[in-house]
């Protein structure tokens, strides 16, 4: 009952959010439930962390601005700009 109960509060607090905060807490949970698993230390799962927060930012950034792609220009730089 108290696992129902913490995914419904979980679930109830991702629903106000924006498609990054989302995808930030999403990839920062799973990151760190499996960095744990697979290096059996905390250490793993604060990695894990880490690399799926960022992850999931970037996967929720990208279905804020639908019909928006990130560019690079020839120096580098990064630009959105509507998809070709």
């Amino acid at each position: 009952m108290r696992k129902i109960i913490l995914v419904g509060a979980f679930m109830g607090a991702l629903a106000s959010c924006t498609a990054t905060e989302k995808g930030t807490a999403i990839g920062a949970g799973t990151g760190a439930i499996i960095g744990g698993a697979v290096s059996d230390s905390w250490g793993g799962a604060a990695i894990g962390a880490v690399a799926g927060g960022v992850a999931g930012a970037l996967i929720g950034r990208s279905t804020e601005r639908r019909g928006y792609c990130v560019y690079r220009d020839r120096y580098g730089r990064t630009y959105e700009a509507r998809c070709r």
